[in-house]
């Protein structure tokens, strides 16, 4: 063979082994070492700016908000009015829930309206000298948008502030749009159900203690059954999340209230939140809040955790305050799928004065009915008073399906 020809012969060889190799190495880099079937990361409505910002254009806006207030960005997050200011929108006036605007505020504690001294704007409390917006703090807005990161459990009270901002804009023909977030506590359902003769700002509807549902979806219950005063009906726009499911684990990027400090808390609040209507202790004032319980007048014979309440960020004035409370540590305990009455069936047995345990108002208004004290004190099991929810349940989950926005 001609030297020429082999060669040729060399080089032609040489070009299909490189582009053999070029293209195993092509296919080893665009496919991943492990199969994954990783879900697509939740995207709140937030986020989703386009389909909200047409509607808000132009207009005088008021926005329902706290610091749970915000939209995600590769450097962390900005408050969603700071980022509607800076797309050009007109926010008017900011109201503020529980907890206020910058959420500094203790439970329970009247916020008043003022300033914010970083845009400016007006503040308006719906936790303060009134609840409800009136039709003159919303006289000079052309429509609402409201977004607040709730926890899905009944006597949180942001889920009465929507209400009463819904009924508020359909009294007053002011359109709302809701920018819906995920709900930490939506994967079930359960607990006692209200009761109409006990409705408060702790629970306003007959819905069970954990009702599964997002803010978008209880809104549109809240339309729908008619819940509204006078059975109104909002213009209601909820913007609903994408990639969300109610089986979706959520880690909330920001506390959404000053004593639920992490996803432990959140988790456990749906439980240890029946304790606030007792004397009990549920961890205020301390860096673990309802992560723990106990009191001073519990048996310290029955315990070997033990813990003292002190004065701090979102606790003022804590139960037990400075006493050695005994009682248990529960910051350990897996995702919860339900109510436990467990622990405060615990706590109520190993009280020594029976008589201190109950703040009886307080109790019904948590609980939703007075049933539950009762049963308590008549000794009922767990699995004894979990069984009188069921056909209550069932109903309410009937009457839910016909509102969920996700599977």
């Amino acid at each position: 063979m001609p030297i020429l020809s082999k060669f040729k012969s060399t080089v032609l060889l040489l070009f299909l082994v490189f582009s053999a190799c070029k293209g195993q190495q092509k296919d080893a880099e665009t496919t991943p070492l492990f199969e994954t079937d990783a879900p697509a990361p939740i995207i709140i409505a937030a986020n989703r700016t386009a389909a909200y910002l047409p509607h808000l254009q132009g207009k005088n806006v008021g926005v329902v908000a706290n610091p749970t207030t915000v939209v995600f960005h590769k450097k962390g997050y900005t408050h969603l009015v700071d980022s509607l200011l800076t797309s050009g929108i007109q926010v008017k006036k900011v109201f503020a829930p529980e907890h206020g605007f910058r959420g500094t505020a203790d439970a329970g504690e009247h916020v008043k309206d003022g300033v914010d001294t970083q845009t400016g704007l007006p503040i308006i409390s719906l936790y303060g000298k009134n609840r409800k917006p009136s039709g003159e703090q919303l006289s000079n807005l052309d429509i609402i948008v409201f977004d607040i990161q709730d926890v899905g459990v009944r006597f949180y009270t942001y889920i009465a502030t929507l209400q009463l901002v819904m009924e508020a804009c359909s009294e007053n023909n002011k359109p709302i749009i809701l920018l819906d977030r995920p709900n930490p506590n939506g994967h079930y359902v359960d607990g006692p159900t209200m009761l109409k003769e006990h409705t408060s700002y702790l629970g306003m509807n007959p819905i069970p203690l954990v009702y599964g549902m997002t803010m978008g979806e209880y809104a549109q219950m809240l339309n729908g059954e008619g819940w509204l005063e006078n059975s109104r009906k909002a213009d209601l726009t909820v913007i609903p999340l994408e990639n969300y499911t109610h089986q979706s684990e959520y880690q909330l990027p920001i506390r959404p209230s000053p004593n639920l400090s992490n996803d432990t808390s959140i988790n456990l609040y749906p439980s240890l939140g029946l304790f606030e209507g007792t004397n009990v202790n549920a961890g205020r004032g301390t860096e673990f809040q309802f992560q723990r319980y106990g009191a001073s007048f519990m048996d310290s014979t029955k315990y070997e955790f033990s813990y003292v309440p002190e004065p701090n960020f979102g606790s003022k004035y804590p139960k037990e305050e400075g006493k050695t409370c005994y009682g248990r540590d529960l910051s350990h305990v897996p995702r919860m799928s339900e109510v436990s009455m467990e622990w405060i069936i615990d706590a109520y047995k190993n009280t020594l004065d029976k008589s201190k345990f109950f703040l009886t108002d307080g109790f019904t208004k948590h609980a939703g009915t007075p049933l539950l004290q009762q049963q308590i004190e008549q000794g009922m099991t767990n699995d004894e008073i979990k069984a009188t929810w069921q056909d209550d349940l069932a109903s309410f989950k009937k009457t839910r399906e016909k509102y969920l926005i996700y599977d």
